[in-house]
């Protein structure tokens, strides 16, 4: 019973503090192992020949070549909330980025996955879960729920947490724009800046002509505008987070640092703006809040005039973003080319960035110059040159 002359050749026994008996042996492979149970909790014994006993089967497996280590107890599996939680938390997000992503799964992914292990999620399951989807949330949340799913996914793969992405709804991932974004007219613009109260009609224009984020437009400070040469420098923006508030940071990539060449036109409007309702010193905000000089506008604000002068110029659709997108639709009726809208939007792709990274300084100031003779009517818009052709080419055809 593993003694030879009343000493052990084979394991240990000792007694316990609680009278039980605690069985150890080391195994041919040189590691130390004490009694189990099957499920990998520790097991003693009544008495020490129980232990003993114990001791010389396991002795018998190994001289009859039959030993095997004991099998390692199975982890717990882990949940898909624990894991999602473990991976926003080891990632170096900005502040909006992480706000998005905890919104994602607060609303739209942890409530079906959360209390489910993470190996169990089946492909079935995500479609069904994406179809569901459709019904709940608009296109684009739903296109960025399911590519956060699908990233939390992959990493678990690579941490062998799961065999396989289940997420495999092909074209999930991406979103159509859903309505189609139609940009104001010269007209309408004009209508909706004169509507405006005079302190916000200038952020409006900026945002229209000089095509600037609302972020962009309210970190600007006195600093920052060059009357003499009619430029803008572009180097902060404001973001509303959760956890800080409002946070001033720099733009994503280094194309959203950049120079802005105002249009001649919008030139005396600046200058009566900066006199009329910019705050003396470099750092006075151009457009603050209307009860702190100090304090950064809230959209919420912005929209409180915007909405009913956007009313007035018949356009309820426009919404304040989408005055940047008929920036770029001016500053392309100049015929301004991708490089430059891209520069002067502050616009940066992984391939763009190697296309177009040489643009000019200089030409920017040449679209902002053209913009204003656009304003003049001294340019005929593109859509308008094109009626002209067509109507040409009729008459010749007659």
């Amino acid at each position: 019973m593993g003694k030879r002359g009343g000493k052990r050749y084979f394991g240990s026994v000792r007694r316990l503090p609680s009278g039980r008996y605690q069985a150890r042996y080391t195994g041919p492979d040189g590691r130390t192992y004490a009694a189990k149970t099957p499920e990998g909790k520790p097991l003693t014994f009544d008495t020490q020949g129980d232990a003993d006993a114990w001791l010389a089967l396991r002795h018998s497996e190994i001289l009859r070549g039959a030993w095997l280590p004991p099998a390692e107890p199975k982890a717990a599996p882990v949940l898909f909330r624990a894991y999602a939680a473990a991976w926003l938390a080891g990632r170096d997000l900005a502040d909006t980025t992480a706000d998005h992503y905890d919104q994602l799964l607060r609303d739209h992914i942890l409530p079906v996955f959360a209390a489910l292990p993470a190996a169990s999620i089946t492909p079935a399951a995500v479609r069904e879960w994406h179809a569901d989807l459709k019904g709940r949330t608009g296109p684009t949340a739903r296109a960025h729920a399911y590519a956060l799913l699908r990233t939390i996914m992959n990493t678990a793969v690579a941490d062998e947490v799961i065999p396989a992405n289940p997420c495999r709804v092909r074209g999930a991932g991406q979103s159509k724009r859903a309505k189609k974004i139609r940009p104001a007219t010269l007209p309408e613009l004009e209508t909706l800046v004169a509507a405006l109260p005079a302190r916000y009609r200038l952020m409006v224009l900026f945002a229209a002509w000089c095509a600037l984020r609302f972020g962009e437009l309210t970190e600007l400070r006195r600093s920052d505008v060059d009357v003499k040469n009619g430029v803008l420098r572009v180097r902060r923006g404001v973001v509303s987070t959760r956890a800080k508030g409002r946070v001033i940071k720099g733009p994503k990539s280094d194309a959203g640092k950049r120079d802005v060449n105002i249009p001649p036109h919008l030139m005396p409007l600046v200058k009566a703006h900066l006199h009329d309702h910019v705050a003396v010193g470099q750092d006075a905000l151009l457009f603050p809040s209307a009860g702190d000089p100090t304090a950064h506008m809230a959209l919420s604000t912005l929209y409180k005039v915007y909405r009913p002068a956007r009313k007035t110029a018949g356009r309820t659709d426009l919404r304040f973003h989408d005055l940047r997108h008929t920036g770029a639709v001016l500053a392309a009726a100049t015929g301004a080319t991708l490089a430059e809208l891209m520069a002067r939007l502050g616009h940066s792709t992984a391939g763009a960035a190697l296309r177009y990274q040489h643009a000019a300084e200089e030409r920017d100031k040449a679209i902002a110059e053209a913009l204003s003779k656009l304003a003049g009517g001294a340019v005929t818009p593109i859509i308008h040159a094109t009626e002209k052709t067509t109507k040409k080419r009729k008459r010749r055809t007659a």
